[in-house]
């Protein structure tokens, strides 16, 4: 009895070494956001052998830290603004996803000294103080045998910022920069040298989720997202009678976006386009100028597109996704064909149900134009994947109501998945009569034309 009770106090006090060991990000509170605080930086090390349990890392000696392997790949996640001091909610589980992606050495920058302050002035001054803390240690890193283009730096709001200002001291050889909705106030329309931009890394993305309040509205990547437009997110409150969640539900999203593509089974495709409403209108599924690969996956795997990226400059794109995890909508290209005579307008609802579950959308963001023998293109992206699609319903209505209900006359509608290679589903001569549902199975679609 008293051997175990020896043991059991020897493993107790062990256990609270360990503890003691574990780093974690700074906590403060109001209280120092009020007075304000001065910069210092904390690098916290994660690895797959510590992955919840942070060691702290030296500025001076970060080799001697026995977790620090300079022949892993080295990632860098940096937090932005910290208004009321404590540490982000997402900061946790987004290390573990990391490391359970990729075996890396993951260096958490915690500068919350320095980022809480209700003086947002002050904090966007003191992300040039970061930035220079990074280069110096970096500097250090390649002086032992680590290569710039192994590095990766994730930056969130102002995070996104410092790891541009970074880079910039490296002449763009680090190897990838994301920028997750990069701060917009106190940067937007500020020259390249004052802000992230294409030439700080061999590759640099850019999610956008809060372009209209605390984002960055511009491109500023080789490959900018705009999610759901880039401005107000799916399930975000609207009023600011919703508390803090207003201020800060769609400018964290990109977080929870990005956090999402590490799992990797929902993938999110991005589609260029030149603005928000040419992508709700179809005009922008052509992916064929990314030969094979198609278009680029959003999020961690798109550094599969580096190449073909880097060499369009710039390329703005858009996607759509659901108010929660895993957030990836199943998107289909639908082509319809009327016969009338006459050029009607309206909008469609499409229903899929493969006989236990079924997704609805509804094509309403505005009236589209439909005319005899012209084939009209939509964009349909469904809340979740049917798989196999028994039955399809379609309505289209016109929104007007008064006078007599309106017939669309389809010599073809055709709907083509657009994130797996199934085969299009058809349905030939089916009539419309305005507001009521049509209920068909589809079949595979012929291969002629009209």
């Amino acid at each position: 009895m008293v051997n175990r009770m020896f043991l059991y106090v020897i493993l107790m006090l062990f256990d609270t070494y360990r503890a003691q060991e574990c780093e974690e990000m700074t906590d403060l509170d109001l209280q120092h956001s009020i007075v304000g605080t001065s910069v210092n930086v904390r690098l916290i090390l994660y690895t797959r052998a510590n992955v919840s349990c942070g060691q702290l890392l030296s500025h001076q000696q970060p080799f001697s830290n026995p977790h620090f392997d300079s022949s892993r790949p080295t990632t860098f996640l940096i937090h932005g603004y910290r208004p009321s001091g404590s540490p982000p909610v997402w900061l946790n589980k987004f290390a573990e996803s990391l490391l359970n992606r990729t075996d890396l050495n993951l260096i958490v920058v915690d500068w919350n000294h320095g980022a809480t302050n209700i003086n947002y002035f002050k904090v966007v001054k003191n992300t040039r103080v970061v930035a220079e803390k990074l280069i110096d240690l970096i500097h250090k890193l390649k002086e032992n045998g680590a290569t710039l283009d192994t590095i990766h730096m994730i930056g969130v709001s102002l995070g996104a910022h410092i790891s541009g200002f970074t880079g910039a001291s490296f002449n763009g050889e680090i190897g990838r920069i994301t920028a997750l909705d990069p701060a917009g106030p106190q940067f937007n329309g500020q020259p390249p040298s004052e802000r992230l931009d294409p030439s700080d890394a061999q590759f640099v993305e850019a999610l956008h989720t809060d372009m209209d309040a605390l984002g960055y509205r511009n491109v500023l990547g080789h490959i900018d997202y705009y999610a759901n437009g880039g401005a107000d997110q799916p399930g975000c409150p609207k009023t600011i009678f919703s508390g803090s969640q207003y201020f800060k539900c769609d400018h964290q999203r990109s977080v929870f976006l990005y956090m999402s593509s590490l799992n990797g089974s929902c993938p999110i495709t991005a589609y260029p386009c030149d603005s928000y409403t040419d992508f709700l209108d179809g005009k922008c599924m052509d992916c064929g100028k990314f030969g094979s690969a198609g278009c680029p996956l959003f999020g961690y795997d798109a550094i599969r597109w580096k190449e073909p990226l880097v060499q369009m400059q710039q390329l703005k794109t858009f996607f759509q996704t659901n108010d929660a995890y895993p957030f990836c909508k199943f998107s289909y290209k639908v082509d319809i064909l009327i016969w009338n005579k006459r050029t009607h307008w309206g909008y469609f609802t499409i229903k899929l149900e493969d006989g236990k579950q079924e997704a609805q959308v509804d094509l309403n963001h505005k009236s589209i134009m439909f005319e005899k023998y012209v084939e009209t293109s939509l964009l349909a992206q469904f809340d979740r994947d049917i798989q196999p699609v028994k039955r399809i319903t379609v309505k289209f209505c016109t929104r007007k109501g008064l006078g007599p209900r309106k017939k669309l006359r389809l010599l073809r509608i055709r709907l083509t998945p657009l994130q797996n290679n199934l085969r299009s589903l058809c349905r030939y001569d089916l009539l419309l009569e305005e507001n009521k549902d049509v209920t068909f199975r589809p079949i595979p679609c012929e291969d002629f034309n009209f």
